[in-house]
């Protein structure tokens, strides 16, 4: 029931690529080596203070790779390659918004054709399944192919509009490129959130420079590998690994930086805000953190709820921005519910991230796991009541237990504050109204879920959500074509859709007198 809730990656590949298992970046050696060089105007370069910091096997506790980390000058050398092929008259500035399409697709086929190196190197330093029956890395390439073929097929379709205005006057509007970006994506999904924030910035014809996660940087660079080869100009792509503190802050502040995307938690999207505030007025777009609520109303199908609730909270380790963290069971159907969620979440195998019958791997890092694991204790010692798993699991690697709590009250901890982790919160409800004031009581309104077989009720509880997006008998579907973002503290703008394209775009009003003589 799982696998059908997620896309499957094999989906409308031909044969030949499917069976294509090397491609440009050789084939896959855990031991490496990797590209670990910040790209910087087409070329890979070492960060100019000479420091690295290592990335880490969050399943074996192991060195990966040393990468650079950069620090004010690379971000400063960044943005001015990037200002300069936002230049006029620069390669990517003249190029036909259809060579922007063909640029972008001849990405997506290297990608796929490298869909084994890359899913596996994301596996390697994220910890997340390789390959599995249900969700895993390859998943998550399925997932970013379609997203660059996706915003490719908008390259040369962003049009404004004409507007009857009074006078003799002709009046239209354009949509041109904001200009230089910068974007700070996260570690969870980190080929998948590059793409999301690529793949429009490059569609409008913005150029960028990339912070990714210090947690998850190798995928990021070999990345530029394929954008390297497929021939994008000089300049366009700039990525730098780094910390937030020495190579985030200096991007958010950079005053010829006109626009900020940031992924992350919202107390850095606080920052970000005072960043652009602080500095030239940049545009910013936010997805932040949440602590969504999915309710299970009486007439639920059980199956189908625990497995929704289940997909929603353990899909990657609970390392998700979304996670249905809070689940509302309607009184009626808890001890039914409870238990079917408790054997379903004991089924779920804990294991190495090469291992291809492993559903679950580590927490991303050592910090991951011990705040996770610090919240499983505040847990029991506020009195929930852990039917599940609650320990770490095995005793090498950042691995912990998928995790069910019972009898939890709003008021606890484990309750309110985002846990990134699998640790699922089960609370009981008795009245509709009511509820739907509980799962609102939050400062967060990324997304929620509904589990009813009355359409009515489904139609009017999601009107009622203050959340970007209601799943409605399902949960953690995604597709490119719809938008996703947060209410309330959950963020600014959306990303993916048409929607997404906005966070890139300036509108210009031009007016022409009519005024010809025949």
């Amino acid at each position: 029931a799982i696998v059908l809730l997620l896309p499957n990656p094999a989906m409308g590949e031909p044969a030949a690529k499917r069976a294509r298992t090397v491609g440009s970046l050789g084939e896959f050696n855990a031991a490496g080596p990797f590209e670990t060089r910040n790209f910087i105007n087409g070329d890979f370069v070492k960060s100019q203070s000479g420091k690295t910091f290592p990335t880490v096997n969050p399943a074996t506790e192991e060195v990966i790779a040393h990468c650079e980390d950069s620090n004010s000058a690379d971000v400063d050398t960044a943005v001015a390659a990037a200002r300069a092929a936002f230049a006029a008259g620069s390669p990517w500035r003249e190029m036909n918004a259809t060579g922007r399409r063909d640029l972008m697709l001849r990405l997506a086929d290297a990608i796929e054709e490298n869909k084994e190196f890359l899913s596996r190197l994301e596996a390697l330093d994220n910890g997340k399944p390789w390959k599995n029956a249900a969700y895993s890395a390859q998943t998550d390439l399925h997932l970013v192919i379609q997203c660059y073929r996706y915003y490719a097929g908008w390259a040369d379709k962003l049009q404004g509009k004409t507007i009857p205005v009074d006078g003799k006057m002709f009046c239209y509007t354009r949509h041109e490129p904001v200009g230089v970006v910068g974007q700070i994506i996260p570690w969870n999904f980190p080929l998948l959130m590059q793409a999301w924030k690529l793949g429009p910035a490059l569609a409008t014809g913005c150029t960028v420079v990339m912070k990714t996660s210090e947690k998850t940087p190798l995928t990021g660079l070999a990345m530029c590998q394929l954008i390297q080869q497929v021939g994008f100009p000089k300049g366009v792509v700039n990525v730098l690994s780094g910390y937030g503190p020495s190579a985030g802050t200096p991007l958010a502040l950079h005053n010829d930086v006109d626009k900020i995307a940031f992924t992350g938690s919202s107390p850095v999207g606080h920052k970000i805000m005072e960043y652009a505030a602080q500095s030239n007025l940049k545009r910013v777009s936010l997805e932040l953190g949440g602590k969504s609520p999915l309710i299970v109303m009486p007439d639920a199908d059980i199956e189908q709820a625990v497995t929704a609730a289940h997909v929603g909270l353990f899909l990657n380790m609970g390392q998700c921005c979304c996670a249905s963290s809070r689940v509302f069971v309607h009184e009626d159907i808890y001890d039914k519910f409870l238990e079917a969620a408790v054997k379903k979440a004991k089924e779920w195998k804990v294991g190495s991230q090469f291992d291809e019958s492993s559903l679950h791997g580590p927490q991303v890092d050592k910090i991951q796991f011990d705040r996770v694991m610090g919240y499983i204790e505040k847990g029991k010692a506020e009195g929930a009541k852990c039917l599940t798993g609650g320990t770490r699991h095995g005793t090498k690697g950042f691995f912990v237990e998928p995790t069910v709590f019972a009898d939890v009250t709003d008021d606890m901890t484990i309750a309110k504050e985002e846990i990134f982790g699998p640790v699922s919160s089960i609370i009981k409800f008795k009245d509709p109204k009511e509820v739907l004031r509980r799962a609102n009581n939050t400062k967060y309104g990324l997304a929620a879920g509904i589990c009813t077989r009355d359409i009515g009720t489904a139609l009017a509880m999601s009107q009622e959500l203050r959340a970007g997006t209601i799943w409605i008998n399902c949960y953690d579907n995604f597709d490119c074509a719809g938008p996703f973002g947060g209410f309330k503290e959950s963020g600014h703008g959306r990303e993916l859709g048409e929607y997404g394209l906005q966070n890139y775009t300036e509108i210009k009003t031009v007016y022409i007198p009519v005024d010809g003589k025949f």
